[in-house]
């Protein structure tokens, strides 16, 4: 048979919950009608061998007798080939039904032997398809990482990929109950952090700014501001001098004053703005390395910082943001999921071309995830190569018994009907030989 005729011949069913019998569903192309005529065809055409076998040899019985014994040549051939006709006849039919409906023993063997021939299947796909040398040899000659680099660098593959992925999240969003989810926001993640200290970790995290020096560009952008404040409000700081300055002070004497302090201020945010080793730049970094620390290990700024938290939380403003969470995080995932040019998707979709030509240049990395997916692979047939199996004889047990040997003959029988026709070729050939080397030994 060829490859196509093998695919075709074992049935497909979809396997059902019940361990019942079920009737056995349509598999293979919507041609059965055309099967079933070509198998009564070719059933007509074997038939019509044998037919031809047994009046072959009728007539050449008939002139045996009554012509001469040279026609017992014909006689032998046609006495063979029926023969063989009737015996490949018995056999291919042996396989679906009882021949004549007699209870003939070791008949009937796909509806009798339909679990043992599931279970046989079973095992020969378990022993030679899911043996764990077999799935690394084939994964090991197959370089998927090698493949998957090659497709995922393409453009439109990564696109495609990308409206998947989008299609993906569409979906499992719009599954989600929003009532539930919004549940586990409130109960679990708020829960969780009302019931963790914030004080250690953002020491702890506000340490490693420290640390590294990033809170400096901080620094300079609040300095930078504080000078540009100061010297654009000059007039705020004559009118605070002239309002507590006494009475009897004359007016230009105010403004002088005021002068000068609004001159000693510039100075002085400009020295800050400008000198990175200022004292006050040094002394904002003691106060935020001890404050850093304090949050990690003062009992008093952490209870502060823990009411400071618990006044956020109950701020109505964040309780509102809290319950309308996913609806807002559930929308932004929609719009950008149906949006072709949304933010996200280009970034999904740029990360699957950088990642495809990475892979393709990085031989390691290939070689990485290669083996990854071969532990992975051989770990899944190592423990459940039972459970793949069963798939396979689980669903040949529901099959229904007898519906199933139709379906089979429907798709097979008729190259089955060849055989028939080779016996009684091949045992009309036989009896000839015999009959003639017979001749030749004892006459």
């Amino acid at each position: 048979m060829t490859t196509e005729q093998e695919q075709r011949a074992l049935p497909t069913p979809t396997p059902r919950a019940s361990d019942a019998r079920v009737p056995l569903g349509a598999f293979g192309p919507l041609d059965d009608d055309i099967k079933r005529r070509d198998l009564r065809r070719m059933k007509l055409v074997a038939t019509g061998f044998l037919v031809g076998a047994t009046i072959v040899f009728l007539v050449g019985r008939y002139l045996e007798l009554h012509v001469g014994a040279g026609w017992g040549y014909m006689r032998s051939a046609g006495e063979a080939g029926m023969v063989g006709a009737l015996a490949d006849w018995f056999a291919v039919t042996a396989l679906f039904r009882r021949p004549l409906s007699l209870p003939i023993p070791h008949t009937a063997i796909i509806p009798t032997k339909k679990d043992q021939i599931g279970d046989s299947l079973g095992d020969f796909v378990g022993e030679n398809f899911l043996s764990e040398a077999v799935v690394r040899d084939k994964l090991e000659r197959v370089g998927i990482s090698s493949r998957v680099a090659s497709w995922i660098s393409q453009p439109d593959n990564a696109d495609r990929i990308t409206a998947e992925l989008a299609t993906a999240a569409r979906g499992i969003v719009s599954v989600l109950r929003d009532e539930d989810v919004q549940d586990v926001i409130e109960q679990v993640v708020v829960r969780k952090l009302m019931e963790t200290p914030i004080g250690p970790p953002l020491g702890k995290v506000l340490e490693g700014i420290l640390a590294d020096g990033s809170h400096r560009r901080l620094v300079d952008l609040v300095c930078d501001r504080a000078y540009d404040w100061v010297t654009a409000n000059q007039s705020t700081v004559l009118r605070v001098v002239h309002d507590r300055a006494p009475g009897w002070t004359p007016r230009f004497v105010d403004e002088m004053l005021a002068d000068k302090v609004f001159s000693e201020v510039q100075n002085f945010a400009w020295a800050v703005k400008t000198d990175p080793e200022h004292p006050m730049r040094k002394a904002v970094d003691t106060f935020l390395i001890e404050f850093a620390g304090d949050l990690q290990t003062d009992e008093a700024t952490i209870a502060r910082a823990e009411q400071i938290k618990q006044q956020v939380v109950d701020h109505p403003d964040v309780q509102a943001f809290i319950g309308q969470a996913w609806g807002t995080v559930k929308r932004m995932i929609l719009d950008a999921a149906d949006d072709p040019s949304s933010a996200l998707r280009t970034r999904v979709r740029d990360g699957i071309l950088s990642f495809g030509q990475r892979l393709t240049g990085d031989e390691e990395l290939r070689g990485k995830i290669d083996g990854w997916v071969a532990d992975a692979a051989g770990y899944v047939v190592r423990h459940y190569r039972g459970e793949i199996t069963t798939l396979i004889t689980d669903t040949v047990a529901r099959w229904d018994a007898e519906e199933t040997s139709r379906k089979i003959e429907l798709q097979v029988g008729r190259d089955l009907q060849f055989i028939r026709i080779n016996g009684t070729v091949v045992g009309a050939l036989a009896g000839l030989v015999i009959y003639a080397v017979s001749q030749l030994i004892f006459f």
